[in-house]
């Protein structure tokens, strides 16, 4: 019998454990090599925010520049990488999933080069923008592809690769301050900015050898392809040819055809999906809410300000030398890696939901006590040693809690609930409304805290991200091991409907443990 025969054939008998438990291995490796080639294109956002906040200090003195035009070039890459984001969604439908990252590390690397070879601020200011583009499609397409290769039980832990990337790059960003804040200013930033596009194109040809998302080749008509990459990323071959009736259903081909390529209802080729997505049905609407206001809260928290400008607050929190600044950046840097680590093992263990809620709610606590400690601060003529010791650690606690859940999850729920068909635009506006957030916080922070004072800026957070914290709690259903193709049925209850059969599927996990 053929390939294509198989789904007339019934599924075979079940495997001897030993052989289901040996092919599991087997593909979740596969999957998980897939994933992280994938979400490595997301270190370019990283490096090129966190190199940013010490490359700002050597910039500033070197070109003369003033704070507004340091928030300009700090933010533009963020507003840019709407744009990015925005034609990342409909060339993804139609050159692939994989050929879009490539395409993402090519644009970051022209960007790279015009950045380190600047001579003035127009030219810098170019090279942003470019670079900014190419964050987009880097950010947008990282999460929509790893959500599509990986099975159901490893996808949390898989979609949230993209932060755990993102957060390394602002590790390297900083480390790169310091490696060349030795060297004349006329030179330490233009490295610490241009050695950026060398990984990216490193990136461009390593992504080659990652197979394409079987749910793409399924909306091009490539059944036999689609076959193929569900069957090496399944948990076993049953499990693949289930998953790919599903998908088929999905996008509107009948589960009977069994030829390896056929003619796709010419809507899944990316026709009439914006029509789709900006005159919702019900359970649409609800899912493009709850996606873009994830997105949304976890900027309007005032992560990227900590990120992009923690020299500045180390030095209002009153730490003066330049070393010890980009020394406790570097911390922030660490603690940001290490705790988004922790989040893709527990997001499949304990759910999205319980993780979200613990890190939001440990966001709001930190940013109290940090605003407070820089109130202390801000009010002493000589700041009390504890006062600065309670700055750095709520700081560093901050993006702990941040880092946890408040990061990563968006990056799962996004990729995940959305219907196949909608998915790769409707992730693209979730993006672009956390750029468009993060780029107005990066363009607006020194003159905010200006305005209304330090530790004003923080508690403004606080009460902004304790609001996302209800929202959440009200409107959030758990989407643990549910398939993608699940989801779509999940968010047409209403709420009390999902939050019945919650607690109906915790219920019978406690049982089953």
């Amino acid at each position: 019998m053929g390939e294509g025969g198989v789904l007339n054939s019934g599924v075979s008998a079940v495997p001897p454990l030993e052989l289901q438990q040996q092919g599991k291995r087997k593909s979740n490796t596969y999957s998980m090599v897939s994933a992280i080639l994938a979400s490595t294109v997301s270190i370019l956002l990283g490096y090129d925010t966190g190199v940013m906040s010490g490359a700002a200090i050597f910039i500033k003195e070197d070109l003369k520049m003033s704070d507004p035009q340091i928030e300009i070039l700090v933010g533009i890459i963020n507003i840019c990488s709407l744009l990015g984001s925005a034609f990342a969604g409909r060339i993804s439908d139609w050159i692939g999933r994989r050929y879009t990252i490539v395409f993402a590390s090519v644009i970051f690397f022209a960007g790279a080069i015009f950045m380190g070879l600047a001579p003035n601020f127009g030219w810098l200011l170019v090279g942003r923008i470019v670079a900014g583009i190419g964050v987009g499609f880097a950010l947008m397409i990282a999460p929509v592809y790893t959500a599509e290769i990986a099975p159901a039980t490893a996808r949390g832990f898989l979609t949230s690769f993209p932060e755990v990337f993102i957060n390394s790059g602002v590790l390297l960003g900083y480390v790169s301050n310091i490696a060349f804040a030795g060297l004349p200013a006329n030179l330490s930033w233009r490295l610490m900015l241009g050695v950026g596009g060398i990984p990216s194109l490193l990136l461009a040809f390593g992504i080659l050898v990652m197979p394409e998302s079987p749910r793409w080749l399924v909306l091009q008509g490539q059944l036999g392809k689609a076959r193929q990459v569900l069957i090496k990323t399944c948990d076993s071959k049953e499990e693949a040819e289930l998953r790919l009736a599903e998908i088929k259903t999905a996008v509107g081909i009948s589960k009977n055809i069994v030829d390896d390529v056929v003619t796709v209802p010419k809507r899944n080729n990316g026709e009439g999906v914006w029509k789709e997505l900006l005159r919702p049905t019900p359970s649409v609407r609800r899912v493009l809410i709850i996606s873009v206001s994830l997105f949304f809260f976890a900027q309007a928290s005032g992560i990227d300000a900590l990120v992009l400008y923690s020299p500045r607050i180390f030095q209002q929190a009153g730490i003066k030398k330049k070393s010890d600044m980009l020394g406790a950046t570097v911390a922030v840097g660490i603690c940001k890696t290490m705790f988004v680590l922790v989040a893709t093992f527990l997001v499949d263990r304990i759910g999205r939901r319980p993780l979200l809620l613990t890190s939001v709610g440990g966001v709001i606590v930190c940013l109290l006590g940090l605003a407070s400690a820089l109130m202390v601060v801000d009010h002493s003529e000589k700041p009390p040693m504890w006062a600065i010791v309670l700055c750095v650690a709520m700081t560093l606690l901050f993006v702990a809690s941040f880092s946890i859940g408040f990061g990563p999850i968006p990056w799962v729920y996004g990729s995940e609930i959305l219907p196949v068909r909608l998915r790769a635009q409707g992730v693209s506006i979730g993006v672009a409304a956390n750029r468009l957030m993060s780029g107005l916080l990066g363009m607006t922070f020194l003159s905010l805290y200006k305005a209304l004072t330090i530790e004003g800026t923080f508690f403004m957070f606080a009460g902004i991200t304790a609001g996302a914290w209800m929202f959440f709690y009200a409107s959030l259903p758990e989407t643990r091991g549910k398939t993608l193709e699940e989801m779509e049925g999940l968010f047409s209850t209403s709420m009390f409907k999902w939050k019945k059969s919650m607690k109906k599927d915790n219920d019978v996990a406690e049982n089953q443990n």
